[in-house]
């Protein structure tokens, strides 16, 4: 991220219509910035007015994420962990796009994971996609920069966070989880995807080694490409397997799952019979990211198996 100011979103976000909400939040929901009971909230279309209010007393980030997304649960636990890091110098807004479509489209969230900050209610960009930890912690400190130079430096009075599964004592990891978890906060996905396959190779039936290593497997693919280049190159040659999953990608790492899904799909149906494996694969590995019940795979797999047969 190299422009975090308020400008850089102007004309790109539409707040107008969550301001001048009803005060009447449901519980847990911050109603002012005395009245938070967390650093870390929830926000719904109905409650994003306190929000709001909130932000003029301390930056409030908005995290806006899905079940469906991969790369949000790479992202969002390091939001939250330098989030509480900074004792209420910053409050987080987590926002479910799927069950908040006004909030979505006052974003304009055309990609997730996106991130985007508040100051005294003007919006502040910092960043579409996963990135590593120390990113999140240089955007931060940029943040709390530019909210000061706005006057805007307060503090949240939470007192203790309520118990939660995160905050909770769980077990540890096993090591090669941890050594997984540990280069994704590095930025290394390459590292991530070697842990992962030697969980796999331990425990074939490793369910959240085979979800974790498709997503470091995409992140570590996205995090080399340009989205222009690559949507160039898939236009200029629409048979062209590695281009078309170039594109795929980047797709499902921006949340746009169908366009992803359809593009692959499209791709089957049109090669030859000898050249379609690596493209079915793919699709498998795709579907295995978002989940077998999600009514997008559970139709992709119905298209997919039409064209087998």
């Amino acid at each position: 991220m190299t422009d975090i100011s308020p400008a850089a979103l102007r004309g790109a976000v539409d707040l107008s219509t969550l301001r001048n909400r009803p005060a009447t939040p449901p519980a847990g929901a911050p109603a002012s910035a005395a009245g938070v009971v967390d650093v870390v909230v929830d926000a719904t279309d109905e409650t994003f007015g306190q929000i709001l209010e909130v932000s003029r007393t301390v930056p409030v980030v908005v995290d806006l994420w899905a079940e469906w997304c991969g790369p949000c649960k790479q992202l969002s636990p390091i939001i939250e962990k330098v989030t509480r890091e900074l004792g209420g110098k910053v409050l987080l807004a987590k926002v479910d796009v799927d069950a908040n479509p006004q909030l979505a489209q006052s974003f304009r969230a055309q990609s997730i994971p996106m991130v985007v900050a508040l100051i005294a209610g003007q919006p502040v960009p910092m960043f579409t996609g996963a990135v590593p930890e120390q990113q999140v912690r240089e955007v931060f400190a940029q943040l709390l920069q530019l909210a000061a130079q706005n006057g805007v430096t307060g503090s949240l009075d939470v007192g203790e966070a309520p118990a939660t599964e995160e905050t909770a004592e769980e077990p540890p990891l096993p090591p090669l989880h941890a050594e997984a978890f540990a280069a994704i906060e590095l930025g290394d996905y390459a590292a991530a995807v070697v842990a992962y396959e030697k969980a796999l190779a331990e425990n074939p039936r490793d369910e959240d080694a085979i979800a974790g290593l498709g997503q470091v497997r995409l992140l570590d693919r996205v995090q080399k490409l340009d989205l222009q280049e690559a949507r160039a190159a898939a236009a200029a040659d629409p048979l062209d397997v590695q281009a078309q999953f170039d594109v795929a990608d980047l797709d499902l790492a921006g949340g746009h799952v169908d366009d992803a899904f359809g593009r692959l799909l499209d791709l089957f149906a049109q090669l030859p019979s000898a050249d379609r494996t690596p493209v079915r694969e793919r699709l498998i590995e795709l579907f295995g990211l978002i989940g077998a019940a999600d009514p997008r795979v559970i139709a992709a797999r119905n298209r997919l198996s039409s064209l087998l047969f």
